[in-house]
């Protein structure tokens, strides 16, 4: 396989990675690296969405003792199989969307527009839930949080079928809003990531299977790997980072990148509608 094909891979890889799990929307920032790279073809988005595996691989290896107590103690501890069913009830929003509204949205909001104000709007809610009082924080921990709990996250995890609107920011500063604390927040939806990306990456997959062929693997494969490695560097990160500081930063970049959608837009550098 071409080379340097195999390095654009590598670098779609790594963006993936670095944004899948930060509030900033890993679909905004894939959309405009493949198209400076040239690397997006109908082949090319199906790419996209299947290395999201590769960073969620990333998120069980640093939870994979959380993981690993609860699948363990399920038969036998009520706060196991309460995280378990959590998750579920969490995941179903995007499933029965997903399936309705999938095409309408791909069809019609992947435009700059929309990307860019998703991206800005999203940065202002951002600033407004930071500025909350302290007092309307009341579920400490994830396994605290009760079944409304998990589907309120997961209807916000909707809001991400919108382009631009990132699926860890909509699920954390959701959750955040719900009244679940940051480190709560942030926790469910790593967890909550687990079964919508690996589902959407084997429907993605299937779905557009007579594109692929055995010689994709290669490309698939370095996709992977460096997502792998990037999504776990960030989440390490990101865990140390939000135990002191707070989201605010990343509001302000959200707003800046939505300006840079426009711009490029405007400019024709890059077919944000492709």
């Amino acid at each position: 396989m071409d080379i340097a094909l195999l390095i654009k891979a590598a670098i779609m890889g790594i963006v993936e990675g670095l944004t899948e799990f930060l509030p900033i929307s890993s679909t905004g920032h894939l959309i405009l690296a493949g198209s400076l790279l040239g690397f997006d073809d109908d082949k090319a988005k199906v790419f996209d969405i299947a290395i999201q595996t590769g960073a969620i691989f990333a998120v069980i290896l640093v939870y994979w003792q959380k993981i690993h107590s609860t699948i363990v103690a399920l038969p036998r501890q009520p706060r196991a199989r309460r995280l378990a069913l959590n998750i579920a009830i969490g995941f179903l929003p995007a499933v029965v969307l997903g399936l309705l509204f999938g095409k309408f949205i791909k069809a019609h909001l992947f435009v700059p527009t929309v990307v860019a104000s998703t991206f800005i709007i999203g940065g202002f809610i951002i600033l407004w839930a930071e500025r909350r009082p302290p007092g309307s924080v009341r579920v400490i921990h994830v396994d605290d949080m009760t079944p409304l709990d998990a589907l309120k996250v997961g209807l916000a995890q909707c809001l991400a079928m919108v382009p631009g609107t990132s699926r860890s920011g909509a699920t954390i500063i959701g959750g955040m809003l719900f009244g679940l604390s940051r480190q709560a927040a942030t926790d469910f939806s790593f967890f909550l990531a687990i079964p919508t990306l690996i589902g959407a990456g084997a429907y993605s997959l299937y779905k557009e299977r007579a594109l692929l062929s055995v010689h994709d693997i290669p490309l698939f494969a370095v996709g992977l790997i460096f997502s792998f490695v990037s999504a776990w560097l960030c989440v390490r990160w990101l865990l140390r980072y939000i135990s002191t500081h707070d989201f605010v930063p990343f509001a302000w970049y959200r707003i800046a990148f939505g300006i840079v959608v426009l711009a490029t837009a405007w400019s024709g550098l890059v077919n944000w509608a492709a």
